[in-house]
């Protein structure tokens, strides 16, 4: 990938989930981890590489963040914890507080997630690749499964169908089995518009999907997740 997609340090909100979030999220048991390869794209400051690699699976983060070393991406996580943090005790109301009972314990798990994943991608660079959708640089079909968290469908107010469109196509180059997306909303709980759009492109594709309640719902409305069987 070209340097030129490194995006300025201070333009990246570097926070993640916990891998106990993921495996809510996504539904995901041991025996769907075991010894497969999987993709995390973006994987952002989530921890999910770090522990299921420890599981048994082959997991690969990617993220355009990876572009900036480690050590300046925990130092940028830190700061924007505290920030998001603030700003959460006043946007309470807009999340379900079932999985965190409080501010606190959402910190606490945000904290854990940047620090393991600071610590892996100190000790295992080779897992985290640097790389921005829709363009990966990994080989056809080079993943049992994707994974993709809090970015397709969320952002649906800057970024449009054909990104949308073509950031899926790029998934189902790289991807041999499955992808599962979540959630399947906006930022601001709105179901993503062309949702029906695109899951009739991926039917052309001959794939067949799926509409999953997740175990998982923490912004208000964010609690399905699209299974993607090719």
């Amino acid at each position: 990938m070209s340097r030129e997609i490194k995006l300025d340090l201070s333009r990246i909100v570097f926070i993640g989930r916990t891998f106990e979030e993921y495996k809510s999220m996504f539904n995901l048991t041991q025996r769907e981890l075991k010894g497969r390869s999987i993709l995390d794209c973006p994987a952002g400051a989530c921890s999910f590489t770090a522990h299921a690699n420890k599981q048994g699976a082959d997991v690969t983060a990617t993220d355009i963040a990876y572009f900036h070393d480690y050590e300046d991406l925990h130092t940028k996580g830190l700061k924007d914890l505290e920030h998001a943090m603030t700003k959460m005790e006043s946007a309470q109301t807009n999340y379900v507080w079932d999985y965190f009972q409080s501010v606190d314990e959402l910190k606490q798990h945000r904290s854990r997630a940047l620090t393991d994943c600071a610590e892996d991608m100190k000790n295992h660079p080779g897992r985290y690749i640097a790389s921005a959708l829709p363009s990966l640089p990994f080989k056809d079909k080079q993943f049992d499964m994707t994974l993709s968290a809090h970015f397709l469908f969320m952002y649906s107010d800057r970024l449009d169908f054909d990104f949308h469109r073509q950031a899926i196509q790029e998934l189902l180059r790289v991807t041999k089995q499955e992808i599962r997306i979540f959630p399947l909303v906006s930022l601001t709980g709105e179901r993503y518009r062309q949702l029906d759009e695109l899951l009739t492109f991926l039917h052309q594709q001959g794939c067949s999907t799926e509409e999953i309640t997740a175990g998982y719902e923490f912004q208000k409305g964010a609690n399905s997740r699209l299974k993607i069987t090719l």
